[in-house]
């Protein structure tokens, strides 16, 4: 069965980018798995100031992922990468009928506290860098439910970064 996971990066403080989305501080000197974790996917979600934010990166990185832009905002109009969600559970539900790989949880933090409300998410893997921002776009935000997660695997880098898998207990 389809998984939904949570590959992200944040700093030490818990801050997945500076306050204006500026994620320079990230390393990029490594693959750190990347690679072999979007082979493992079809499917990526994210929401719309992470879409927004993935623009200005340039050309659209997913192009040969299912790519779905979730937002409340019923004018918001999207390129033709990407589809637009707005009702999160329903569409959910259905997704994980469908046959295919796993599913990148992209971000960002209000996404991501929905999905974890709802019980979306299954496994969570966090890249934490040697970085104290000191303030940010956090990585969970308020009010979150309480979610108890069992460790699976832990990497260390040269670099300082710690990448932490955890699955998520039902």
């Amino acid at each position: 069965m389809r998984k939904i996971v949570l590959f992200i990066a944040s700093s030490l403080d818990g801050y997945i980018a500076r306050s204006n989305g500026d994620i320079d501080w990230l390393f990029t000197d490594q693959n750190y798995g990347y690679t072999k974790f979007l082979d493992s996917i079809d499917t990526v979600l994210m929401g719309r100031k992470t879409y927004e934010q993935v623009l200005t990166f340039g050309e659209y990185p997913y192009q040969e992922k299912k790519s779905y832009v979730f937002t409340k905002n019923l004018d918001f109009q999207a390129t033709s990468d990407v589809e637009v969600v707005t009702d999160l559970e329903s569409f959910v539900n259905d997704l994980l009928l469908l046959e295919g790989k796993n599913i990148w949880l992209v971000g960002g933090s209000l996404l991501i506290r929905d999905f974890l409300n709802q019980n979306f998410v299954n496994e969570l893997i966090l890249s934490v860098h040697p970085i104290i921002l000191g303030e940010g776009i956090p990585l969970f935000v308020n009010p979150i439910n309480t979610t108890t997660l069992q460790l699976t695997g832990c990497q260390t880098y040269s670099s300082g970064m710690v990448q932490l898998s955890y699955d998520v207990a039902t």
